[in-house]
């Protein structure tokens, strides 16, 4: 068991609660939908006995499938350690001393009826020899509709523009833009959100930003979920949807940070891949 520090307990804290209100919600909307799918729960471990007590940790990764709600993860972590050399080269602070500590909440949602907009969010704490807080969210569509897009740009546009002194919305929304992008494929994995990392400022006024992302999500993904949910999809709409989670493996498994920071650090490899879609197609 790594030991904590206020600034360390305090955003586990927050990432762990916000984990129960989300899969809280998400289990409301199962409901109404007349179903009594619910999360179950997997702890796991890290050991890294190079790193001394200040590595280990662990997490618990939180998996529901339902009827709107084909399959979604929620899942939160708190690990220390030491980076492998090479890998340390590659991260903030980490370069001279490979020494880390990271907590956060990392979800992936993707919908049964492929009207309902896939999602990913996240929101981390790390640090090396420097301190910042990271993540966003992004909306990720197989249909489109501009309501939902214009939802949930609005709600993170609220949450950047209640903390001016460290958010700024136009830079986040195009680096989720930029981040989001699938070369090979010329694309972008859905229409966008927010992202920031590395985020240094003091802890208390980017602590309270992220709490906001976190609310923002809360607030407008389930209510996105409801307007769609009942709609009814014909065949190509499905086709549409699995062509669609193609790309997004794609990019998850050959681009994404978060992917490999969580292989290369050691952890629980079902939590990582939970993030891939439970079928795809390829043409």
């Amino acid at each position: 068991m790594i030991s904590l520090d206020p600034q360390q307990q305090s955003a586990r804290d927050w990432f762990e609660g916000l984990r129960t209100r989300i899969c809280a919600a998400f289990e409301a909307i199962e409901r109404e939908a007349d179903s009594d799918a619910a999360f179950t729960f997997t702890p796991w471990d890290r050991v890294d006995e190079s790193a001394g007590p200040e590595g280990g940790g662990g997490g618990v990764q939180g998996l529901l499938r339902g009827r709107v709600f084909e399959k979604v993860g929620v899942n939160v972590s708190t690990v220390g350690g030491r980076f492998s050399p090479e890998f340390a080269r590659s991260i903030n602070g980490a370069g001279d001393d490979p020494r880390f500590f990271a907590t956060g909440i990392s979800l992936v949602a993707h919908m049964a009826n492929p009207h309902v907009p896939a999602v990913h969010m996240n929101t981390r704490y790390l640090r090396t020899t420097k301190s910042w807080f990271g993540g966003g969210a992004d909306l990720n569509p197989p249909l489109p509709q501009p309501q939902d897009t214009d939802d949930f740009h609005a709600a993170f546009r609220a949450a950047c523009e209640a903390h001016g002194q460290v958010a700024d919305y136009p830079k986040f929304k195009k680096w989720a833009d930029d981040y989001f992008w699938i070369p090979h494929r010329n694309v972008h994995r859905g229409v966008g959100g927010i992202f920031y990392d590395h985020l240094e400022s003091d802890f208390e006024p980017t602590f309270a930003f992220t709490r906001s992302v976190g609310e923002a999500f809360l607030d407008i993904f389930p209510a996105i979920v409801r307007r769609r949910m009942s709609m009814a999809a014909s065949e190509a709409d499905r086709a549409a949807m699995l062509a669609y989670r193609g790309r997004y493996a794609e990019f998850n498994l050959v681009y994404d940070r978060g992917t490999s920071f969580g292989l290369k650090t050691g952890g629980n490899v079902d939590a990582i891949l939970m993030s891939l879609p439970p079928v795809a197609t390829w043409a």
